[in-house]
């Protein structure tokens, strides 16, 4: 069987984004010496990094490398350091760059409890335990890409700051398709969060939805809901949900909440696909929620768990390695129920261990 060569841009970014990425990379080369995953790893620089060395939160030459990868692993951008810049050169315009130019509009947020951090989560246990949910967010539209936008000052001196609220039809289109064929390798359950109550886009929004679900979909179930009543559903009981698709400012919202759910922030992954071309192939890249936590930069002891699990996505969404992804969730599934936490999850009767011992840990149970 050929075992083609995957292409993978690997940007740490910011803060903890290079101690994090360093045990990803330490395990995907363990892959490729014990389980023949072929991949050429690519370097470049992306956020502050990228301004630091560059002056500029990306350059071309590193989104021609993200343009010809099948996959972009990027750690996190951002942190006090650049607070000061013009807003059009902060590191988050590298991240927004990449998400616009490689028209990643789908933007997956699993919330996921493992058995071993129920505690974790500021929920009652019977709330959480057992909790798999997809939040999917549109990326690329909605407030904050539309025009016009901007602060300007009014005649009497006053400054007015102003952005636009706006969907077309193939954009929600498109995000309400994905949301769709997910459930239907789930539970085949789809929650259409929005405000249509108050909001005009959130009308078509609901018009549109409800028409790809009625002509294409019939088999998944649909349910509209609010985006105040989401919030406060995901904390009243939020196994009531199986993918929740929402536009780009309420899945943003959306998604966090979520994830406090879990415990912890330093947990969850998250993937950003695009449009597939006429192969079946996305462009896609993977990420960890949480941010750069500059604060606790360069100490080894920064979480490293949610990049590994963007890494599994990326085994799942782009290369179609689901047992190879498996083995990689089993082994951290592992690590946790031996009671080895980082920091973040560290709980009474737990050990607390380092970055590099977490990965010494799941690559252990790797070889087992």
């Amino acid at each position: 069987m050929s075992n083609p060569e995957k292409n993978i841009l690997m940007l740490p970014g910011d803060g903890i984004g290079p101690e994090v990425m360093g045990q990803l990379r330490r395990i995907i080369d363990w892959l490729g010496q014990h389980r023949n995953f072929n991949a050429k790893i690519t370097m470049g620089l992306a956020g502050g990094a990228a301004i630091d060395a560059h002056g500029t939160p990306i350059t071309d030459a590193t989104m021609d490398d993200a343009m010809r990868a099948d996959v972009v692993l990027l750690g996190a951008v951002g942190g006090p350091k650049w607070d000061n810049l013009p807003f059009a050169q902060k590191p988050e315009r590298g991240l927004l760059r990449l998400r616009k130019d490689l028209g990643l509009f789908a933007n997956i947020r699993p919330a996921y409890v493992f058995d071993a951090l129920v505690d974790a989560s500021s929920l009652k246990p019977n709330l959480v335990q057992g909790l798999d949910i997809i939040i999917l967010r549109e990326l690329t539209g909605g407030v904050y890409f539309g025009e016009p936008r901007g602060i300007e000052t009014l005649a009497n001196g006053d400054k007015r700051g102003f952005n636009t609220q706006v969907y077309t039809t193939p954009e929600i289109d498109r995000i309400a398709r994905v949301g769709f064929e997910l459930a239907g390798k789930r539970r085949k359950l789809v929650h259409s969060v929005e405000k249509a109550n108050v909001m005009e886009s959130g009308v078509l929004w609901r018009e549109i939805v409800s028409k790809i679900h009625a002509k294409d979909f019939p088999t998944i179930e649909l349910q509209h809901m609010y985006a105040d009543n989401c919030a406060m559903q995901l904390v009243r009981r939020p196994k009531q949900f199986d993918v929740i698709v929402t536009d780009n400012l309420f899945g943003d919202i959306l998604s966090d909440c979520a994830a406090m759910l879990t415990g912890s922030l330093g947990m969850l992954p998250s993937a950003s696909l695009g449009a597939a071309d006429a192969k079946g192939h996305r462009r896609a890249m993977y990420e960890p929620v949480h941010g750069s936590a500059p604060d606790i930069a360069g100490q080894n002891i920064a979480n490293p768990l949610a990049t590994i699990l963007s890494f599994t996505m990326a085994l799942r969404y782009s290369f179609n390695l689901d047992g190879l992804a498996d083995q990689v969730e089993n082994a951290i599934k592992a690590v946790l129920a031996r009671g080895l936490r980082t920091a973040d999850i560290y709980s009474a009767g737990t050990s607390k261990i380092s970055t590099s011992a977490m990965g010494d840990a799941i690559l252990g149970e790797l070889g087992k």
